[in-house]
């Protein structure tokens, strides 16, 4: 199977090539991908467990998913492919915001994506991947933003600095029950 490849874009998010995922994350490669949030009717975000067997930040908690676009690909088409491969259901998404950041892994990878982030609401348990998904739960995101700062560790990378920036929109706009 080829390797899946990612967006390469500039800083105004204008696509500028394709490239291996791998390649890219070696390199440190500016390229598009996306970051879901999905929360329920009680304010809570649902949390996803990284799968035991990926190749970085296994086990880590991050958001409730998150991936690459695929050329020709529309951020929210892209997030709900990924919801579904991930966390087996598909809801409604808005995009919130996008943003640049770089985040480098102890296995000598880097992250560095503008990152699209999504939000949607979902009330029921999802049919985690087991491939991609270890476990999951419901977080308020007041009890997430303390726990990151108590436990940094069992948190991946990109996701503290995602969620601050999702906090932050969430109380600037107090869209915590908002769909």
């Amino acid at each position: 199977m080829e390797e899946e490849k990612v967006i390469l874009v500039n800083a105004d998010d204008e696509p500028i090539g394709l490239m291996p995922k791998m390649e890219a994350h070696e390199k440190a490669v500016l390229h598009r991908a996306f970051s879901v949030f999905i929360m329920n009717e009680k304010g809570e975000t649902m949390l996803q467990q990284r799968a035991k067997d990926k190749y970085h930040s296994p086990l880590l908690w991050t958001n409730t998913c998150c991936s690459h676009q695929r050329d020709g690909e529309t951020n929210i088409e892209a997030g709900k492919r990924r919801l579904m491969e991930e966390m087996g259901f598909t809801t409604e998404l808005k995009e919130l915001f996008s943003f640049i950041y770089k985040a480098p892994f102890d296995n000598g990878l880097t992250e560095h994506e503008l990152d699209h982030v999504m939000m949607g609401t979902y009330d029921s348990e999802p049919k985690i991947n087991p491939d991609e998904v270890e476990n999951w739960k419901w977080m308020h995101p007041s009890e997430i933003k303390q726990d990151i700062a108590q436990n940094p560790d069992q948190y991946t990378a990109w996701f503290k600095i995602i969620f601050e920036r999702f906090y932050g929109f969430l109380t600037d706009n107090n869209a915590g029950h908002e769909g």
